[in-house]
């Protein structure tokens, strides 16, 4: 019994480690892909085409588009002035853009202000 349990305790531990590994892998493909395919509007997390609409958090939480399931809506539908990246972006993509931008609005896209 004790050794069932303790490979239980094993595999959960591998399981966690192994899946940290995968949010920072998504987190750099999420880069990638707003780099390629929104930075142009939205670079440092600005809005070109409507400056109070940014990815910042305080935006982001004003409009209620401060979750992960908001933003890939967003990315997957568009709205206003944003294309829909449905058709050009795969549900992993738009997941990975996603948590890169959640991650980025709240740490500030790197500004020191």
């Amino acid at each position: 019994m004790r050794l069932l349990f303790s490979l239980f305790l094993l595999f959960n531990c591998i399981s966690l480690s192994n899946s940290s590994i995968a949010i920072a892998a998504n987190i750099e493909e999420g880069e990638k892909i707003f780099t390629a395919n929104c930075a142009a509007c939205h670079a440092g997390g600005n809005n070109v085409i409507m400056p109070a609409k940014t990815l910042k958090i305080e935006a982001l939480e004003e409009y209620g588009m401060d979750s992960i399931q908001a933003i890939k809506n967003q990315v997957t539908n568009g709205k206003n002035a944003m294309p829909a990246f449905q058709g050009r972006l795969n549900g992993d993509d738009i997941d990975n853009v996603a948590n890169y931008v959640l991650s980025q609005s709240k740490s500030g896209w790197g500004d020191e202000d």
